[in-house]
């Protein structure tokens, strides 16, 4: 089945093997944290680690989390917004997503927060997966999906001026750095729009 031949529109939950990129991503997630502190600090997004050349910091550290607590909150929010969008795109798509959505949340650290010392947890790459599903389930809107795209909009909004949503700091464990949502769901938009780029026949590259 070709990639325009995906329902990309249904609102039906991914088949069972589509969900076996959220079951990596979960399993790895959660055999680092049994590293403890230790492991945490090695695997963090850190910026002096960074800047002294552990650049492994900038992949291993959305995945390493603050306590067993934490790893729950983005675990469930991981199986929630795959259960929305998980089906509009392959497994090839997917991993582009995240790989900008990453890549997107490591820029704009460096150069756009440079206060932020160090970061860890998967709640960047949650909202890039989600903003990524939502840009291509608009191509045809129902309510649903409009509805979920603006609250999506209203709560980066919210946390840009009034920082993070009531109680959310005490349900995670810790600190949320409300930019890494910000910067996970631009580049999931940014790669679910490229996606659309379609090269004709013949044209020149």
């Amino acid at each position: 089945m070709g990639l325009d031949k995906l329902d990309r529109s249904s609102n039906v939950a991914p088949p069972p093997r589509r969900w076996l990129l959220p079951a990596i991503v979960l399993i790895a997630a959660s055999g680092l944290l049994l590293a403890g502190e230790t492991g945490r600090e090695l695997l963090r997004f850190d910026r002096a680690g960074i800047g002294s050349g552990e650049i492994w910091r900038l992949v291993t550290g959305h995945f390493v989390h603050l306590g067993w607590p934490h790893f729950t909150l983005n675990a469930a929010g991981l199986l929630l917004v795959w259960y929305i969008v998980g089906n509009v795109f392959d497994t090839q798509r997917w991993l582009l997503v995240s790989c900008a959505s990453l890549l997107s949340m490591d820029v704009g650290f460096w150069l756009l927060d440079p206060d932020l010392m160090w970061y860890v947890g998967l709640s960047g790459l949650l909202h890039g997966i989600l903003a990524a599903g939502l840009v291509e389930k608009l191509k045809k809107p129902d309510a649903e999906t409009i509805a979920l795209a603006v609250l999506v909009l209203a709560k980066l909004a919210w946390e840009q001026v009034n920082g993070p949503l009531p109680g959310s700091e005490g349900t995670s464990g810790g600190a949320v750095v409300v930019d890494s949502h910000l910067f996970g769901a631009l580049g999931g938009v940014v790669a679910a729009m490229l996606f659309r780029i379609r090269v004709r026949p013949g044209a020149p590259i």
